[in-house]
């Protein structure tokens, strides 16, 4: 507890000293400001002075943090913890909790919010905790508001919670043998013999189904929790992983600060994981609380940068908007015939006038909705001054939404369907996910607007979704003010093109694109070429520290990149001292020498730098090695 008191203390000290950083989203020149020292200066002395550091070390402590307040907008501390989630490669999500408490109390709320997932979920998920961080691997069932994890469990009870989740864990076996072989309940030695220790696990194993049956029963045959019988070892080993191996009083202590709004909570719905994470989603097997091995863990799915600058960092919580408008786009449904229109409504759950007369991309769709009146399979719906188009197979659901509902013209409900008895948030919900999968991010009041209800109605609906795992809320679209609902297959999508668009943007070009580009840098691929000793000096300059054969430098290399070239301009160049050229490669320690040929690879650089270039040249120390052991040394 005291090492991780007092790196949360300096993590906000640090905070303090680097000041508000939201000017990084403002200010297109940030990253150049940001190139010198002086808006981190007082925080690299501060940790210098607290910490003993050197200047390098305290340098790259301070940028790292400075990198994540950029990325979370605070750095998480003991009186501050911070929630992230964010999308991996595989579309599902991953729940980080930034949380500088140590590991025994870190493992102790992993252990308690997983078992809550459980049962909230009805599904087992992947976990591991560190010292400074939780981390929960989601599924595709996982949709809720961020900030209720944070009351998922209460100190009132999570003691009875994290007792539930420890006997599935290992630390209960290993810490049940300790004890039952301390209490020679397990004897150690047997006739002047130890006892191997897979017998002595045989034994253990033999006197909790004696002892504490629930333990090892079959799940199928144990309705709720599992009752912990009442007997000196059961309780010592609950004690001990409760108090040893976790830390479940400081836990208690945490939840009513939480509770009582005494530590500042925030969450984060971020595109990528921050440079915090990293640690966490990298955790070696001695943190992870279930028994998945490493190579099947989901957080390898999760791709991290090696390295964000602070600029970018800021900009983790936005999504780009292109790839908000061409998930928007793909999602409307297009129609090239009445089928496929018929297939939209059904889908959607309606149109409305005006969504029918605009269409897509090809037009409206007036003729194709005609088609489906006369055959009786759609009809335009009015409620009120509202006026949509559905199909008749959704029709008992619009009827439920609006009661008072007019059709023109009238149509009859499937005969599959007529059965079907539904209420009105039943239908209302089914409405609004048919919406959903085709609009992309939208709020609450646009999608009430559009169907007519109200908007309590409609974020009741969307609730319902969120508890399906089926919309997340959150703010997409840049730009938008307002709280946004969007689908999770189409928010996965748009997480996607949003880093597919970031990674194209570092994307090296092909062979022959840099091969273009050389010869488009050198002027070989121009008539007009430039001629001259001036303009020789500035070819020389791009072409210093290429090593090429002797006689390929003026026939094939200069003559290609020069009009009419002639060899008294290079003699002008090396006569009056500009240019020397020379082999600046070190030696290769065979011990051979060799004369100048034609094929003699050389070097012409400036003679202001020449001194570099013969400190390149002289090669390591080999002192008096033989040619063999030289061998050996330039292998290493």
């Amino acid at each position: 507890p005291e090492l991780s008191y007092a790196v949360s203390r300096l993590r906000e000290e640090i905070s303090e000293k680097l000041g508000d950083l939201s000017w990084l989203k403002d200010k297109d020149d940030a990253l150049d400001g940001m190139m010198g020292d002086s808006w981190k200066r007082e925080a690299i002395e501060h940790v210098i002075k607290t910490t003993g550091l050197g200047e390098e070390a305290a340098d790259q402590l301070v940028a790292y943090m400075a990198v994540v307040k950029a990325a979370l907008g605070v750095i998480p501390t003991q009186e501050r913890l911070v929630l992230e989630r964010f999308f991996d490669e595989a579309g599902a999500m991953n729940l980080v909790i930034h949380s500088p408490f140590g590991s025994r109390m870190n493992r102790a709320w992993g252990l308690s919010l997983r078992k809550r997932f459980c049962r909230k979920f009805y599904f087992e998920l992947q976990a591991a905790a560190t010292e400074d961080s939780i981390i929960l691997s989601l599924g595709a069932t996982h949709s809720f508001p961020l900030e209720e994890v944070y009351h998922y469990l209460h100190p009132n009870n999570v003691r009875q919670v994290l007792t539930q989740a420890l006997l599935d864990a290992p630390m209960f076996e290993v810490r049940w043998r300790w004890n039952a072989s301390t209490a020679l309940a397990v004897l150690r030695r047997w006739t002047g013999k130890k006892v191997p220790p897979a017998i002595q696990r045989i034994h253990s194993e033999d006197l909790i189904a004696q002892v504490f049956p629930d333990q090892i029963a079959c799940l199928e045959n144990i309705v709720g929790e599992r009752e912990v019988p009442k007997h000196p070892l059961v309780d010592q080993t609950i004690s001990d992983c409760l108090n040893e191996a976790m830390d479940i009083e400081n836990l208690e202590r945490l939840l009513t600060d939480i509770h009582a709004g005494n530590i500042e909570t925030l969450a984060r719905d971020l595109r990528e994981p921050s440079p915090l994470s990293e640690q966490v989603l990298n955790a070696r097997p001695y943190s992870f609380l279930d028994d998945v091995p490493l190579e099947e863990r989901r957080t390898h799915a999760v791709q991290n940068r090696r390295w964000l600058d602070p600029k970018e960092a800021a900009e983790l919580g936005q999504l780009d908007a292109e790839a908000v408008r061409s998930v928007r786009e793909e999602a409307w449904p297009e129609a090239e015939s009445a089928e496929e229109l018929h297939d939209a409504l059904v889908l959607t759950g309606f149109l409305t006038e005006n969504e029918g007369e605009t269409g897509d991309a090809g037009g409206g769709w007036m003729e194709y909705f005609g088609e489906l009146v006369e055959q009786g399979r759609a009809a335009e719906f009015k409620a009120g001054e509202k006026a949509f188009w559905i199909a008749a197979e959704r029709l008992h659901h619009m009827k439920a939404v609006h009661p008072d509902g007019a059709l023109a013209p009238e149509i009859e409900i499937p005969e599959r369907l007529r059965s079907a008895e539904v209420t009105r948030d039943q239908a209302l919900v089914e409405v609004t996910r048919g919406r959903l999968e085709a609009l992309g991010p939208v709020t609450a009041a646009v999608m009430a607007e559009t169907l007519g209800v109200t908007e309590a109605d409609m974020e009741r609906a969307l609730a319902m979704l969120e508890g399906e795992g089926f919309v997340f809320r959150g703010n997409f679209t840049p730009g938008e003010e307002g709280l946004e609902w969007c689908e999770r297959r189409l928010l996965a999508r748009i997480h996607k093109y949003t880093m597919s668009r970031l990674r194209r943007e570092i994307e090296p070009v092909t062979a022959a694109d840099f091969m273009r580009y050389l010869f488009s840098r050198h002027g070989v691929d121009v008539e007009d070429r430039p001629e001259g000793v001036e303009a020789l000096r500035g070819i020389l300059g791009m072409l210093e520290g290429f090593e090429a054969p002797a006689a390929a430098w003026e026939g094939d290399i200069l003559s290609a990149r020069m009009k009419d070239y002639d060899h008294g301009w290079l003699d002008t160049l090396c006569l009056s001292g500009s240019a020397v050229w020379g082999r600046f490669k070190a030696p290769n320690g065979n011990g051979r020498k060799q004369g100048p040929i034609k094929t003699t690879p050389v070097t012409i650089v400036k003679r202001t730098n020449l001194g570099v270039w013969r400190k390149l040249a002289q090669g390591p120390d080999e002192g008096g090695l033989s040619r063999r052991a030289a061998s050996v040394l330039e292998y290493l």
